[in-house]
């Protein structure tokens, strides 16, 4: 349940020699823009930035450039990319580690190759640990309570990782550096990955789910991951047991997972990404109802913590990610192909 593509970590960039190599950047934040134009230059690239998500309309923005540059936030459909390969263009670099919101076969059989980054993994594992522990000491309601200045201890007592067993699905950059992180607190940790590759006691994935008091996912999103966390093999978690996700929402059914924590069969949940979030995370949504009523009935719960697919969402990885991406580019153009 690895990437068959491999992200990289960031390197110094192969500087083609004539005129700076065009690249079209959609769905790029201020902060995004700002890193992007800072580094350009340095990799011998003249960026055409947008704010906007790549699609049909603002497909002639790639007009003259062989690379695009796309962000995880909006999905790019197959009309799309038959437009962007109408226009020129032969390589997009998707500034995430997944390409899930790209249809990777598809754009392949029109002649445009598709590239992944990789970004400091320490991101997500901080995260991911920080989620964890909110979660077995009930810090939302206690933050609550707090909130509305009421100090009294909650009914229910916290638990310590050194008592616990953690499952850890998927062992890529991200997953092994969660599993470093748990060493350090003591308790069992069990790994599930069809390619092992770090330093762990590896087990069959419904053994996993049997023994772990927290479950945390760390595989990609694909055909064989959708769901990997089943009504099925929810059912057969440890009851009182926690689930984690930083990787996508679709590794877990959410259809069965609501039901689980509302009758408190699971102990909690902790979620950076969820199923359907597209269209309703990274915007401000305050002020109108949010669709989704699953969405809505996970962020009723007191024992689950939902965050807007946030984790990799750090000043390091950020910078990780505008580098990679310009230099996907870069090292295309000179037919060094990633992807």
């Amino acid at each position: 349940m690895t990437n068959s593509e491999t992200a990289r970590s960031p390197a110094s960039p192969t500087l083609p020699a004539g005129p700076a190599t065009g690249v079209t950047i959609y769905g790029c934040g201020r902060d995004e823009a700002a890193l992007f134009r800072e580094m350009a230059p340095r990799f011998g690239v003249r960026p055409t930035i947008t704010e906007a998500a790549v699609a049909d309309a603002n497909v002639g923005l790639a007009s003259g450039n062989r690379c695009i540059s796309v962000s995880h936030k909006a999905r790019v459909t197959n009309a799309t990319l038959l437009a962007l390969g109408r226009a020129g263009v032969e390589y997009i670099s998707t500034r995430s580690v997944g390409y899930n919101h790209i249809d990777v076969e598809y754009a392949r059989s029109i002649g445009i190759h598709v590239g992944n980054v990789a970004y400091s993994p320490d991101s997500v594992a901080d995260f991911t640990l920080m989620l964890m522990l909110m979660a077995l000491r009930d810090a939302k309601s206690i933050v609550r309570r707090t909130d509305a200045h009421d100090y009294r201890l909650s009914d229910a007592r916290g638990k310590e990782l050194r008592d616990l067993t953690v499952g850890v699905v998927g062992t890529g950059r991200i997953g092994t550096a969660v599993m470093q992180r748990l060493r350090g607190f003591g308790g069992r940790v069990l790994a599930h990955d069809n390619r092992p590759a770090a330093a762990a006691e590896y087990v069959a994935l419904d053994e996993l789910i049997r023994r772990s008091d927290i479950v945390t996912l760390h595989t990609p999103l694909n055909a064989d991951t959708h769901h990997l966390l089943s009504r099925e093999r929810i059912a057969r978690m440890k009851l009182g047991a926690f689930v984690i996700n930083t990787g996508r929402g679709a590794l877990l059914d959410t259809e069965a997972l609501v039901p689980a924590l509302e009758s408190g069969r699971l102990g909690g949940a902790a979620l950076d990404v969820v199923e359907g979030e597209e269209g309703i995370f990274y915007a401000d949504r305050g002020r109108r109802p949010v669709a989704g009523e699953l969405l809505a009935r996970l962020q009723r719960l007191p024992n689950v913590l939902i965050s807007p697919h946030t984790a990799y969402y750090t000043e390091h990885a950020l910078s990780d990610t505008v580098a990679n991406s310009l230099l996907n580019c870069v090292n295309f153009e000179g037919g060094k192909r990633h992807g």
